[in-house]
């Protein structure tokens, strides 16, 4: 589930910069993408507490170590697309 709501956000990010950049209001896209990246780091944390209450400790070591990176990297990334639109609008 994590996987999809990730690439919502990515998606909606992309329309918040298309929308921005043909000068239509892109805010409910800029909520949208927010909203599914906090979704995305939920539902991987759900995820990953299944895998500890079923002690699957090999899924753990496998998967939650370079994930967790990727999802901060992705989460840093996602914060400042989105604000691109947001500062580039109060500033006209």
């Amino acid at each position: 589930m994590w996987l999809l709501f990730g690439a919502i956000a990515i998606v909606t990010a992309i329309l918040n910069i298309a929308w921005a950049a043909r000068g239509k209001d892109p805010r409910w896209f800029r909520f949208a993408s927010l909203s599914f990246t906090a979704l995305t780091l939920c539902a991987f944390y759900s995820q990953s507490a299944k895998w500890v209450s079923h002690e699957d400790w090999s899924a753990l070591m496998d998967v939650v170590l370079t994930m967790s990176r990727w999802l901060w990297v992705c989460a840093i990334a996602s914060i400042l697309i989105n604000s691109v639109t947001l500062f580039e609008k109060s500033s006209r």
